[in-house]
């Protein structure tokens, strides 16, 4: 699962794919040590939070309610989303494109 349930949000796990020629989500990637990640690409650069920034629109969440958690600098995220679990888990799961 690409992100975690909390009392008051989700922690969202992304990997972070500055500099890209398009803006978008690719799915789910597994690493090597079993975890999974929401691979996502923008084309913003990894300079002064541009990136993040990006990701954030990428989500369609609005600013105010995610934090970058753990990664702020790296391209292995963990982004804090604020509001109803139950809710936030429905509009994340839709983020994730349909298998081909």
């Amino acid at each position: 699962m690409v992100f975690r349930a909390e009392c008051n949000g989700v922690t969202l796990f992304v990997r972070l794919t500055p500099k890209s020629v398009k803006d978008a989500i690719e799915g789910v990637e597994e690493t090597d040590d079993g975890r999974f990640h929401l691979k996502a690409r923008v084309r913003a650069v990894p300079e002064h939070g541009k990136a993040n920034a990006a990701l954030v629109k990428l989500l369609g969440i609005a600013a105010r309610d995610v934090t970058i958690a753990a990664g702020a600098t790296s391209r292995l995220k963990q982004v804090r989303i604020s509001g109803d679990p139950d809710e936030l888990a429905l509009r994340l799961t839709v983020l994730e494109p349909p298998e081909d």
